[in-house]
């Protein structure tokens, strides 16, 4: 039915029950009624004309939608006479919803959304486990040796593959600089294993995964585009990596990323490792993905593999590093990694920033009932029912969601936008976007705050009494106690769920800083690093690689501004590296399956020296000693006390790979990554020539930053195709290490000030129209005789009671909010007083300045005005 067919039936209707009324007027004259008074008799008779109109138009099957037109325009006529109330209802609704679908967006991106492989349910990431020096590893890196057991005789998966990050060096060509890049070695069948196929060129084959076969490269769509221009002409052709040839023979979609977001590059991993490492049972560094067969599960499918395992290990008793058992968890799991845990805190966090919101306004919108409840009275009385009183009010609510929703869409792109452009590394972070499930779960956020804010409001105006709104004055007007009651529990909830948000941000902050200031056993100012490996193919030799490193330090040292420079395999916060199983010579030998373990590095003399790392005992490496002569290690102290309890370790020996180091010193404790205990670590000297790759640190107290081209000259003077990479201050290098937490606590710490400004802003509003709607009592009380500042006393206490009743209740269910977040605190505990105490003193200050205003107004009130008000 068309509008003017609907005013048309109107106009009918109107017609028929106007000749109705006349017909009954006339027969009241019939009757014997004076004519002036047969028009009242008749309406007395008929009925209410209007009701009957209504009533009419009920039964009509398009009224509701007229009914809801009227409502529109009525809640946008009314929201339009109260602007400030309006803007400010919307802000806090869009910061409510904008930050609720931008932290559900990430998370359904991230944990939620299946991987973009064929079944992803039956992809699994496969561990060794075992007991090794005291603990239980449930989830080990895979040897080489151990992969290829597994793969040949297990039953339970249909595929199993093998990966493992690294690092190459491109070299350059024409006028592009050689650089660094990260890289994966695949099995030949790890796409097969994923069910992806290349987006240009063809996969790996098994021919191509020898150390016989040419060597293969698949590039991803990102180094394509931006090293390469996007040409399809470069399938087929040579590019170096590490100095060795490398056919191009495809391009990976712009979406793959794995193992991780930085992988540019994929090369077959038994042609570029060598076959001592793919057959080794003691040495990890692989991680496994297999494909179960349908109908396996993944309890089945571990202990088909365990029995494997148990099996090798029985065959390698003497090699305490063969582990028993094997253990698996979903791909999607290992891939998302620790970010779990703080992505549902975040998100759980941004759930009580969207119910203080809500509180909020529905707490403004009962204050402004109460300020309205005369008008509602006076409709009440002229016919209008409860249902279409509380009608209109839920428009109004679902006008202030939908505009909020509106701005908070706007809001979440934008934080999405940042979130993405600004952390790269985050995991599975191309997921992340707007679609329809996103679009769905807005719309029903937004009905929800609508229902909760608007049926709150409406039911604070029930019926019941309403009428008797015509015979308060001005003083009892918001002043009903049931209503003051609602309006301050409503404050209670809102300035409680703001406490444990406070709580929550405050205990994070403290252990992000505890995190950033941890003692790393270094300097950790006026330090500069850069990473640096030179490839097997041109320094193949111990005598070439020692050589190399020997040059570069001098040189480096050479440089003006230069205090101290040094080399070593990893410094204190690049992660856990590498480890070496030893023996100590003059020990007894150990059970059998039993065995010693420690960090490794290789390190020059004066490494110690220029990280600040002390010397406690002894001395460093001998730099006249070299080669096969560099027959020296340093032992950090935590390594002395482990594995020489009560003994001298100085000049004892080690026997590493065959080969026996006398120790020479003891240094200071590191600690490997930021948030570790330190780990006793084992040094051995550079000079060695083991080792073709770590990194170059530089102390100075000059400008850090002016060394990375100089530094790069040298090197390209020495080799121009190495490129040097990751160059960081020493904080810069810690600051990448702590970047996820870094990221979680301002997070946190944001919504948290977000709510308390909510709470402090919903105080504030309330307050104000307490206030205003007090304005005849209050100067009553000051024409009486009542002080100024007694005025300004009570109304002050009035508005920091349910903020103190709120605070309490929210410290209360801190305690147990602190415990879910144990797992993220860094050397504090969820109960810590000052924090607590820190958080209390915060709230009750915003209170108070929230409430001092509204309350110093109502003090300054003229009685002769309020009562001719009156």
């Amino acid at each position: 039915m068309t509008w003017w067919q609907i005013r048309k039936r109107d106009a009918d209707a109107e017609r028929e029950l106007q000749s109705d009324l006349e017909l009954e007027e006339e027969e009241q004259r019939e009757h014997g009624v004076p004519p002036e008074e047969a028009h009242y008799a008749a309406l007395r008779s008929f009925g209410n004309p209007t009701l009957i109109s209504e009533q009419t138009r009920a039964v009509w099957s398009w009224n509701w939608l007229e009914s809801l037109a009227r409502d529109l325009r009525f809640s946008l006529r009314t929201l339009r006479r109260t602007p400030g109330f309006t803007i400010i209802a919307i802000l806090v609704m869009a910061l409510g919803i904008g930050a609720n679908v931008a932290l559900f967006t990430v998370v359904r991106g991230v944990l939620l959304k299946p991987l973009p492989f064929q079944d992803p349910d039956r992809l699994l990431m496969l561990y060794e486990a075992g007991f090794l020096g005291g603990e239980t590893t449930a989830f080990n890196a895979v040897s080489g040796g151990m992969y290829a057991e597994w793969k040949n005789q297990n039953r339970s998966y249909s595929s199993i593959a093998l990966a493992k990050g690294i690092r190459v060096g491109l070299s350059g060509s024409g006028r592009q600089l050689p650089e660094k890049l990260k890289s994966a070695l695949f099995s030949w069948d790890m796409l097969r294993t994923l069910g992806v196929q290349p987006a240009l060129g063809r996969d790996f084959r098994r021919a191509d995964d020898n150390s016989g076969a040419n060597g293969t490269v698949l590039l991803s769509w990102g180094l394509w585009k931006r090293r390469f221009g996007g040409d399809p002409g470069i399938l087929n052709q040579t590019i170096f990596l590490d100095a060795q040839p490398y056919t191009v023979i495809g391009v990976m979609p712009s979406w793959f990323d794995f193992p991780d977001s930085s992988t540019q590059l994929w090369t077959p991993v038994y042609h570029d490792k060598p076959a001592d490492e793919m057959t080794s049972f003691s040495n990890h560094l692989f991680r496994v993905i297999g494909r179960l067969k349908p109908g396996v599960s993944a309890s089945q499918g571990v202990a088909d593999l365990s029995v494997i395992s148990q099996r090798v290990h029985n065959e390698h008793l003497n090699d305490p590093f063969v582990f028993r058992s094997a253990s698996s968890r979903p791909l999607l799991e290992h891939i998302v990694g620790e970010i779990k845990k703080p992505l549902y805190l975040l998100l759980e966090a941004t759930c009580c920033l969207l119910l203080i919101a809500c509180l909020n306004v529905a707490n403004l919108l009962v204050a402004r009932a109460a300020a309205r409840r005369k008008a509602l009275a006076i409709r009440t009385a002229l016919g209008g029912g409860w249902l279409r009183l509380i009608g209109e009010r839920l428009m109004e609510c679902l006008l202030l969601s939908s505009a909020g929703g509106a701005l908070g869409l706007l809001l979440a792109f934008a934080a999405l936008h940042w979130l993405t452009e600004t952390r790269h590394d985050m995991s599975r972070v191309e997921s992340i976007h707007f679609d329809g499930v996103v679009a769905a779960f807005t719309v029903g956020v937004v009905v929800l705050c609508a229902l909760f804010s608007g049926l709150i409001a409406a039911f604070s105006t029930s019926n019941k009494g309403m009428l008797g709104a015509l015979h308060e004055t001005s003083r009892s007007v918001g002043g009903s106690s049931a209503r003051a009651t609602l309006r301050k529990v409503l404050l209670t909830l809102e300035v409680g769920l703001t406490v444990i948000l406070l709580v929550g941000a405050g205990l994070l902050l403290k252990s992000y800083e505890r995190l950033r200031s941890a003692d790393m056993g270094c300097l950790t100012q006026h330090l500069i690093t850069m990473h640096l490996g030179i490839p097997d193919a041109r320094y193949s030799t111990p005598a070439q690689r020692a050589n190399f490193y020997d040059t570069l330090l001098d040189r480096v040292r050479a440089l003006p501004g230069v205090d101290a420079a040094g080399f070593a395999t990893a410094v204190p916060g690049q992660g856990y590296q590498m480890d070496w199983s030893f023996s100590i010579v003059e020990h007894p030998p150990l059970p059998q399956g039993n065995g010693l373990f420690a960090l490794s590095r290789w390190a020059d003399p004066k490494y110690f020296n220029a990280m600040g790392i002390p010397i406690l005992r002894g001395r460093t490496f001998d730099a006249g000693k070299r080669l096969d002569a560099a027959n020296e290690v340093v032992i950090s102290q935590s390594f002395a006390g482990q594995f020489f309890p009560g003994e001298d370790p100085l000049d004892r020996h080690i026997r590493v790979r065959g080969q026996n180091a006398v120790i020479v010193g003891i240094v200071g404790d590191t600690r490997y990554d930021i948030g570790e205990i330190p780990r006793p670590v084992q040094y051995y000297p550079l000079d060695a020539g083991v080792e073709n790759v770590g990194t170059l640190v530089i102390r100075s107290s000059h400008d850090l930053e002016q060394f990375a081209l100089p530094v790069q000259r040298i090197v390209s003077q020495m080799d121009p195709d190495l490129p040097v990479s990751d160059v960081l201050t020493m904080n810069q290098l810690l600051g990448k290490s702590t970047l996820d937490q870094s990221f979680n606590t301002a997070l946190l710490v944001a919504f948290a000030t977000v709510s308390l400004v909510l709470a402090a802003v919903g105080l504030f509003g309330v307050m104000s129209y307490l206030a205003a709607q007090r304005t005849t009592e209050i100067g009553i009380r000051v024409a009486l005789g009542a002080k100024r500042e007694q005025v300004m006393r009570k109304m002050l206490l009035d508005g920091m009671r349910p903020a103190v009743f709120g605070l309490l209740a929210g410290l209360a269910a801190s305690l147990e909010a602190g415990q879910l977040m144990r797992d993220l605190l860094y050397e504090i505990k969820p109960l810590d007083p000052a924090v607590y105490a820190a958080v209390a003193a915060a709230l009750l200050a915003v209170a108070a300045f929230a409430c001092i205003v509204p309350a110093w107004r109502a003090s300054r009130v003229d009685p002769m005005q309020a009562l001719r008000a009156e």
